[in-house]
C-alpha cells in the first residue's frame, strides 16, 4: 500500500494552496467587513433579556378556540405548500423539455432561452415573489401559493432537466432509429427511467415549501406565518409560542412523510 503523502497538494503553486489561501481570507474580510459585535451578543443583559423572551413562550396558549384557529392555519399551510409544488412540478417538466439537450445531435435551440427563464425564477425568492404578487392576487394564500409555484418552477426546472440530459440513451437511441418521433421517446424511454428521481426531486422540495409557506404570510400570504406575523406584532407571546410549536409539528410531519415516500420509492 502506498503509503507517501500527497506533496503536490501543499506546493504554493497548487490549485488547492489557492482556493484554500482564499477562503481563509474571504472569512477574514467578512469578519472585518460585517462588524459582527460578538461582545453585545455574549454579554449578561443580552442573556437576561433572552431569558426572559424564553421564559414568556414556555406557557403557550392551550385554549380550544385559538387551536382550532391554528389547525385551519395548518391546514391552509400544507395546502399552499402541496399545491404549490404540484403547480411547479407540471410548469418544471414543461420548461425542462426544451431547456435539455436530449442527445449528441439534439440543436436544442430553446436551451438557452429557456435556461435563463428558470435562472429568472428561482434566482427572487419566495418572499419577494409573495410580495410582488400582493398587488395582483391581494392578502392571502392565493399569492403565497403563486409565490411558491414560480420560485419552485425555477428550481425543479433546472433539475429536472439535468436529469433528462443525464438519463441514460440506449432505449432512447433505439427507438429513434426506428424512426420515432421525439415526444414519444421521451414518453416511452427517458420518462420511465427518470421519473424516480423527479419523485424525489418533488417531493424533496415539497419539505422546503412547507417551510417557506409557513413564513409568507408575514408579508399577507396567509397560514401559519400570517398568524405568527400578528400575534408577534402585538407581542402576544402565548400565541406566539403556540404557532411556533404548529410550525415544528408541520415541518416533522411534512419531512417523515417525504422520507417515507422516497424510501418507498427506491425499492
Amino acid at each position: 500500500m502506498n503509503s507517501e503523502r500527497p506533496d503536490h497538494l501543499l506546493r504554493w503553486n497548487s490549485s488547492v494552496c489557492w482556493v484554500t489561501a482564499s477562503l481563509v481570507v474571504l472569512t477574514l474580510l467578512s469578519f472585518w467587513s460585517l462588524d459582527l459585535q460578538l461582545s453585545r451578543l455574549l454579554s449578561w443583559d443580552s442573556a437576561v433579556r433572552m431569558g426572559k423572551f424564553i421564559g414568556e413562550l414556555s406557557s403557550p396558549n392551550m385554549e380550544s378556540a385559538f387551536l382550532w384557529r391554528l389547525l385551519m392555519a395548518s391546514l391552509e399551510t400544507l395546502a399552499m405548500s402541496a399545491l404549490g409544488t404540484v403547480i411547479a412540478m407540471f410548469f418544471g417538466l414543461l420548461l425542462a423539455l426544451p431547456a435539455s439537450k436530449t442527445y449528441s445531435g439534439d440543436r436544442a435551440l430553446w436551451r438557452l432561452p429557456t435556461r435563463l427563464l428558470l435562472n429568472g425564477l428561482r434566482s427572487i425568492p419566495e418572499l419577494v415573489w409573495a410580495a410582488l404578487l400582493l398587488i395582483s392576487a391581494g392578502l392571502g394564500p392565493f399569492a403565497g401559493t403563486l409565490a411558491l409555484a414560480l420560485h419552485t418552477t425555477g428550481v425543479l426546472g433546472r433539475l429536472f432537466a439535468e436529469a433528462i440530459e443525464n438519463a441514460p440513451e440506449d432505449a432512447a437511441a433505439a427507438l429513434r432509429a426506428q424512426g420515432v418521433s421525439e415526444f414519444r421517446v421521451f414518453l416511452y424511454a427517458t420518462f420511465p427511467i427518470v421519473l424516480p428521481q423527479l419523485m424525489s426531486y418533488s417531493l424533496y422540495r415539497w419539505e422546503n415549501n412547507i417551510r417557506a409557506a409557513a413564513i409568507l404570510g408575514v408579508v399577507g400570504g396567509g397560514g401559519l406565518g400570517q398568524m405568527l406575523a400578528y400575534h408577534m406584532g402585538l407581542f402576544h407571546m402565548r400565541e406566539t409560542s403556540t404557532i411556533l410549536i404548529a410550525m415544528i409539528l408541520l415541518v416533522v410531519f411534512v419531512d417523515s412523510l417525504s422520507y417515507l415516500a422516497r424510501r418507498g420509492m427506491s425499492r
